[in-house]
């Protein structure tokens, strides 16, 4: 089975390479040393130091492997579209709900957080939002029932 590809914009790409090489070259070092240090403690069977070192350690490796798996199958979003009045992975959209409007980034779910404005393609916003034109409106199940979004800008 291909792996699936990770939309990242620029931003995203380069932050994850700037996070991967600092677990690699900073934290590993610190976390080799705390181990160290906590071996020099002598009896490992109860030492909370190593046991928190070796336990940090294993966190730091799964998130490497996990962010160069990212990059690995990383499709770095261009900003340049071939449909500029219809909604992809990358753009900053205003849409309105019952009067209200919001701005969102549709972004790859690696750099998702909705507490910016940056939702996932593949959430069920992002979803919805997808492959519509300004003008469009998208109806989007949500746990309060659905709700009717217009897009009214894209940027």
């Amino acid at each position: 089975m291909p792996d699936k590809t990770t939309y990242l914009t620029d931003d995203g790409y380069k932050k994850l390479k700037e996070e991967v090489e600092h677990l690699k070259n900073v934290r590993r070092i610190e976390i080799a040393s705390r181990i160290k240090e906590a071996k020099e403690l002598g009896d490992l069977s109860e030492n909370a130091e190593y046991a928190d070192a070796r336990e940090e350690q294993s966190f730091v490796e799964g998130r490497i492997m996990e962010i160069e798996a990212a990059l690995k199958n990383a499709e770095v979003i261009s900003s340049l579209k071939s449909e500029p009045n219809r909604v992809d992975i990358g753009d900053v959209i205003t849409v309105e709900k019952e009067g209200a409007q919001q701005a969102y980034t549709i972004v790859g779910s690696n750099e998702a957080n909705p507490a910016e404005g940056r939702i996932s393609n593949e959430s069920p916003l992002g979803q919805a939002f997808l492959g519509k034109y300004k003008g469009d409106a998208c109806e989007v199940k949500t746990p309060k029932g659905p709700a009717v979004y217009k897009i009214i800008d894209i940027a």
